[in-house]
């Protein structure tokens, strides 16, 4: 079981300078395994507690970039279609059946896997940075929501996929508008603490732990 004091110590391995309250928000999020959400400024260093967290974890980080008009195809997974029909091409005049070769080119040797599913069937518990919610549209954030609490999807192609191991997830944003309400349930456990944010440019002036996430507001420093 990781400890306070080795939070700290990975975060100020990565360049942070911190206290015991940001080091509690990432202890919290390990503990409760639930999803961390930082949020503030782009350039304030967002992204380096995925990298603590993956070094912290010794397992990989899996990175989701969101951008506008980011849709659960690019975030999960695309078949192969050049591949397919190559092999199509190739077994053309075989005696497979339409069945069997159908078997053949919806299996995973075709599938190629995007952030979130390759989260979902990674080997062991991953990392999983979703990086700039914000800027992706309220439709993909609510079917994020989704994936986050079902830790399944459906391929239709296959079925479906349910994950081995749950990821551990930080989802950052710029607050270039407000997140979902999803995110602030009124049905979640809030616990309020005063913090300092880790970084070299950069403060927090709070953090709040919730139900369904831990969460860290970061700011750049004044002046």
């Amino acid at each position: 079981m990781i400890q306070l004091d080795t939070i700290k110590q990975m975060l100020l391995s990565q360049g942070y300078i911190t206290d015991d309250s940001v080091a509690m928000s990432v202890f919290l999020s390990l503990q409760l395994n639930k999803p961390l959400l930082v949020e503030g400024p782009a350039g304030v260093g967002k992204t380096e507690i995925a990298k603590v967290m993956a070094n912290a974890l010794q397992t990989d980080l899996i990175r989701l970039q969101c951008y506008e008009g980011l849709d659960a195809t690019h975030a999960l997974y695309e078949w192969n279609y050049q591949r397919q029909l190559l092999h199509l091409k190739m077994v053309e005049h075989n005696q497979q059946s339409i069945l069997e070769k159908e078997q053949t080119i919806f299996s995973d040797a075709f599938l190629m896997k995007r952030p979130l599913l390759q989260a979902i069937t990674h080997h062991q518990p991953p990392v999983l940075l979703i990086d700039e919610i914000d800027r992706s549209d309220e439709e993909f954030e609510s079917f994020l929501l989704e994936v986050l609490s079902d830790w399944q999807i459906t391929i239709p192609e296959t079925g479906t996929i349910s994950a081995t191991y749950i990821p551990q997830v930080i989802l950052t944003s710029n607050r270039t508008r407000e997140l979902s309400a999803g995110r602030r349930d009124g049905r979640c456990r809030h616990v309020r603490r005063r913090s300092s944010l880790p970084a070299p440019r950069s403060d927090s002036r709070d953090r709040r732990g919730v139900g369904h996430v831990v969460r860290i507001v970061v700011t750049a420093p004044r002046g």
